[in-house]
């Protein structure tokens, strides 16, 4: 069984603060088999992440997390970024096109852009995976609704810290029982159904920092952007 991180952000995204060599290095000093960085809306750094991941013993998933009009949706094993701003059954079919993984995150926090408040259940089925343990939930009930939904559909589970400082890489893994250490492999199994979820909830306080700090990340963008 691989352990693989398949939810984190670098400082690519507008709320992430580490850049990936840091995240390499924590996820190899972690145990972790396999990472995939999955900035928002960007892929840059989740590429140069999956180049080098070799050098920390890892394998790196190519990745990102695009906000579909329905909200978040990950797209893994893609290396090409699939615009924001789709529906949510184009945003799949284009992760599709590149070969890649839907997972869907977090569904159902709607304060973090979980698909279900603009889909039904039957549309939530037609990602590839559900992510049903995400380390940034404070109190652990969408959590459950995730995981009772995708039990009761048979659909394949994954979990993900959500990271965005490089501390919290492998806060919760994905257990791949995969053929071999790689990405295809990974994906493929994940795929199948042959994952288990493991992980610990971020501290609140450090979940608050990294609100904190992406949202004044964010407005610090936009002055920016006004300024150009």
């Amino acid at each position: 069984m691989l352990s693989v991180e398949l939810h984190a952000h670098s400082s690519l995204s507008y709320d992430g603060r580490d850049p990936v060599e840091l995240i390499l290095e924590q996820a190899e000093a972690v145990g972790l088999d396999a990472i995939a960085i999955t900035d928002h809306d960007e892929i840059d750094a989740s590429l140069e992440a999956a180049e080098r991941a070799p050098e920390y013993g890892l394998v790196g998933i190519p990745g990102i997390e695009i906000s579909s009009k329905a909200g978040h949706i990950l797209g893994l094993g893609v290396e090409e970024a699939v615009p924001p701003g789709l529906s949510y059954e184009t945003t799949i079919e284009e992760i599709h096109a590149q070969g890649g993984l839907a997972v869907i995150p977090h569904p159902f926090q709607e304060s973090r852009h979980g698909v279900m408040a603009r889909i039904s259940r039957e549309e939530l089925t037609k990602g590839d995976a559900i992510e049903v343990y995400n380390s940034r939930l404070l109190t652990g009930r969408a959590n459950r609704q995730a995981e009772r939904f995708a039990q009761s559909r048979n659909l394949p589970m994954t979990a993900g810290s959500d990271a965005h400082i490089s501390e919290m890489v492998g806060q919760a893994v994905t257990r791949v029982d995969a053929e071999e250490r790689s990405t295809d492999a990974i994906l493929e199994a994940v795929r199948q159904g042959k994952t288990s979820v493991e992980g610990k909830r971020t501290p609140w306080h450090i979940s608050f920092r990294q609100f904190a700090g992406g949202v004044t990340r964010r407005v610090r963008s936009g002055v920016l952007g006004l300024m150009q």
